[in-house]
């Protein structure tokens, strides 16, 4: 099921789309929401699209309404069981319902032109590391972002760093995806990358 879905003309067609993997959860610190609405407002006021995983709930809320609030085209994708739970954000411009979680990794993937991943649990870690595997298979070329914020994965690249150091990954690997603890001059790269050009900043979101 489909709600909200119109061709969108050449004059509404984003400058870019990026798919963003986050919490379903806020966090329990103030900037975890801070970062995921100023991700959100960056997407928008560049003239963006935000693929995302189209919930209503925690950073992904907060990163869905800041997106919409700055004027980005926002697609959810979202499997039927958690609408069922009454978890789906029914504002976004687009809201595609799937039967699973692996129809929504795919149309996610499908519609972006890179990915980026900002602090969340294991769901967030998932969705990361399979469009990073796709990358690495040669499924897909787009760039893949890491918003290392506040220190919250370096735990995490640490262990990537040992895995690389131990012999069950190879070094080049850890190329095939940027990370960052800035969150604009790491979309800028990101859509950058991608081969995409972000638009001006539109004169009524100054």
């Amino acid at each position: 099921m489909n709600i909200g879905i119109n061709e969108v003309t050449e004059a509404q067609k984003p400058a870019f789309s990026i798919c963003v993997y986050c919490g379903s959860r806020p966090g329990n610190q103030p900037e975890f929401a801070a970062t995921a609405a100023l991700v959100g407002t960056w997407i928008g006021t560049h003239g963006g699209q935000l693929v995302y995983g189209g919930g209503r709930n925690g950073l992904m809320g907060i990163l869905a309404d800041a997106a919409l609030a700055a004027g980005a085209r926002v697609v959810g994708v979202i499997p039927k069981a958690l609408v069922e739970k009454e978890w789906a954000h029914t504002g976004c411009t687009e809201l595609h319902i799937v039967e699973n979680m692996h129809e929504r990794k795919r149309i996610m993937a499908e519609k972006a032109d890179a990915f980026l991943a900002l602090p969340g649990g294991i769901g967030t870690l998932e969705e990361l590391f399979e469009v990073w595997t796709w990358r690495q298979l040669g499924y897909h070329d787009k760039p893949v972002g890491l918003l290392n914020m506040g220190g919250y994965y370096d735990n995490l690249l640490a262990f990537l760093d040992a895995s690389v150091k131990a012999g069950f990954m190879n070094e080049w690997l850890m190329d095939l995806i940027r990370t960052g603890t800035n969150a604009e001059p790491l979309l800028e790269a990101l859509v950058q990358s991608a081969g995409m050009t972000p638009a001006a900043t539109r004169l009524d979101q100054i």
